[in-house]
């Protein structure tokens, strides 16, 4: 063999080699399609952060009602697949909770945002960021389903 051929075939083992790496053996194209997963596995979310509101409901029936609207608005917008996660933070620096929205710009997730009753009644404000993460969050809720003993 030549020493062209044996630098041709030596090239193209190393390229064989490569494209070897290049599909993931695990993908699955079906769970991809469900979860709106691009070729890297993303997608594009916007995480809004809830800080406390100018307006403080005291204690009282109306708080209490106020936060379930807010637990059954968070309940809809899940099962719309809008809301992939959701969850409150400690309260530091008046940081209070978050959503990630499974929306393609800020806009949709004022619309969506403003649905919600502590936003509504001022007792929270939202901070709008765009997030570019795994499509796998897509299937948080339905596998918390599965954690949940109540």
């Amino acid at each position: 063999m030549s020493t062209t051929a044996r630098v041709i075939f030596s090239l193209l083992a190393v390229l064989l080699s490569f494209s070897a790496f290049a599909q993931n053996p695990k993908y699955d194209a079906e769970t991809a399609r469900r979860l709106g997963a691009d070729q890297r596995g993303m997608r594009s979310y916007v995480l809004v952060v809830l800080k406390t509101g100018p307006n403080k409901i005291a204690a009282g029936k109306e708080r209490d009602d106020m936060f379930a609207g807010h637990f059954a608005n968070m309940t809809r917008l899940a099962t719309e697949g809008k809301l992939a996660a959701a969850g409150p933070f400690d309260g530091i620096d008046g940081w209070r909770g978050l959503f990630i929205f499974a929306v393609k710009d800020i806009e949709e997730a004022k619309q969506l945002t403003a649905t919600d009753p502590v936003i509504i009644k001022g007792e929270m404000i939202a901070e709008y960021h765009k997030w570019y993460g795994s499509a796998a969050m897509m299937d948080v809720g339905r596998i918390h389903e599965t954690l949940s003993e109540k």
